[in-house]
């Protein structure tokens, strides 16, 4: 695999086969490290909980309502909307869903812009982060420069821009970094030193060392 930039050691192991992170595991990542460890190393148990289910059925129902909405929720006059968009890096080892992408003209340039539906009310940084990591996708694939995003609350009915800038853009290359060097070593990575979040985990019975 190449390096994902020029900081970024060109060390990765060869591949006969190489299967991509997605990019809602960068969320995993920043949230606790472990969790992307069970998801990746230990596919076959991992359970699927009544927020993730609620959170994807809650996506779909905004679609409908997406297309009633007018772009100056944006920040914008007119552009072209497209549901559900797959995106994909070998690069990058890292492919996803987008909720909506927008093409727009911004300032007398074509821009596409990604926007990911959310429940929470809270900006968070795994959510910037995977924002920006489908910013950097969408560029990479259709060629057209992508300078920001949104959050969309759904219960808020409100969206939260995200400016892809160096500082966010070289965070997330980091991240994706050290993800892959996980998977590649197979080695167990330190839990959360929040241990609050530990008591509603899904893999919490997994970490005894933790709890």
């Amino acid at each position: 695999m190449t390096a994902l930039h020029p900081s970024t050691p060109d060390s990765y192991p060869a591949r006969d086969v190489y299967t991509p992170f997605r990019v809602t595991d960068l969320k995993q990542w920043v949230y606790c490290p472990r969790i992307l460890y069970y998801y990746t190393c230990l596919p076959k148990v991992r359970p699927e909980t009544y927020k993730m289910q609620a959170g994807v059925e809650s996506g779909r129902s905004e679609e409908d309502r997406e297309v009633r909405r007018s772009l100056r929720t944006y920040g914008l006059r007119s552009g072209r909307r497209e549901f559900n968009v797959d995106v994909q890096s070998e690069r990058l080892g890292l492919r996803g869903t987008v909720d909506m992408v927008i093409w727009a003209q911004v300032g007398g340039e074509e821009q596409v812009i990604p926007v990911d539906y959310k429940l929470t009310r809270i900006a968070g940084k795994h959510f910037r982060l995977q924002l920006a990591a489908y910013g950097l996708l969408l560029e990479e694939q259709w060629g057209v420069p992508s300078k920001r995003g949104f959050l969309y609350f759904i219960e808020q009915r409100r969206a939260h821009e995200v400016r892809f800038n160096s500082r966010l853009r070289e965070e997330l290359l980091q991240t994706l970094d050290a993800m892959h060097r996980m998977i590649a070593g197979e080695q167990i990575p330190v839990p959360t030193a929040q241990r609050a979040k530990c008591l509603t985990c899904e893999f919490r019975r997994f970490c005894n060392d933790v709890l």
